[in-house]
C-alpha cells in the first residue's frame, strides 16, 4: 500500500497497479525528494520553497504518485504525462480520491516526445522506467517544447548505478540516492 507523505492530503491511499509494470517511487524516496526541495535554497521558485504554487509537470508518472504528493504540498497546477491507458485510469482515479480534479490534468503522450507545452512549468518530475534509455530523449524533448520556465527545477529518478549524462542546459544541483532509486536535482540554465 502506498500513502501520500506529506502536505494536506497526507496519509490518503494511493491506488496502485495490479500488474508489475509500473514502479511507484517509494515513500522514502518520495518524502527525501519533496525535503530537498522544500528546504534547499538553491531550488526555490519566485514563490519560495517548491513546490508550492507552482506548475508542475509529472512525466511517466505511472500512479501519478510524485504529482500528487505536489498537489498535497501546495502545488498550484500538475500536469501528468503518461501514454498507457491503465496508468491514466490509475491517475484519473487517484486525483477524484483526493478531490484534486480541478488542479490537475492528464495528457497521452509518450514521455520521450512530449510535443509543444501549452504553458512552461516550475518544476518537472521525471521518473521513466529504469534502464530504458529514455530520460535523454525526454529531456531533449522538453526542453525543445519549451515546457520549462526560466530557471525551473528539474527532478530525474534513475536507477541507482544507471548511466546518465545530463545536457549542458543543465546544472546539477545535488544528487542522492536511497536503495535502488538515484536522485538527481537539475535547474535549467
Amino acid at each position: 500500500m502506498m500513502r501520500i507523505v506529506g502536505g494536506k492530503f497526507r496519509g490518503k491511499k494511493l491506488l496502485l497497479p495490479v500488474d508489475k509494470r509500473i514502479r511507484p517511487t517509494s515513500d522514502r524516496t518520495r518524502e527525501a525528494l519533496f525535503n530537498i526541495l522544500a528546504h534547499d535554497g538553491g531550488m526555490r521558485s519566485e514563490f519560495g520553497a517548491l513546490p508550492h504554487n507552482a506548475r508542475v509537470l509529472d512525466v511517466f508518472a505511472g500512479t501519478g504518485a510524485l504529482g500528487l504528493e505536489a498537489l498535497s504540498r501546495e502545488a498550484k497546477h500538475v500536469t501528468f504525462i503518461d501514454n498507457h491507458p491503465q496508468s491514466l485510469k490509475l491517475i484519473k482515479e487517484n486525483v477524484q480520491n483526493i478531490s484534486a480534479t480541478g488542479a490537475a490534468d492528464m495528457l497521452n503522450r509518450d514521455g520521450a516526445k512530449p510535443g509543444i507545452a501549452g504553458e512552461p512549468y516550475d518544476l518537472i518530475l521525471l521518473d521513466p522506467p529504469y534502464q530504458g534509455g529514455l530520460v535523454t530523449p525526454c529531456i531533449k524533448g522538453l526542453l525543445a517544447g519549451n515546457w520549462l520556465k526560466p530557471a525551473a527545477v528539474m527532478v530525474v529518478e534513475l536507477a541507482a548505478k544507471e548511466a546518465f549524462t545530463a545536457p549542458d542546459t543543465l546544472d546539477l544541483l545535488k544528487e542522492r540516492t536511497y536503495g535502488a532509486a538515484r536522485l538527481l536535482f537539475f535547474k535549467l540554465r
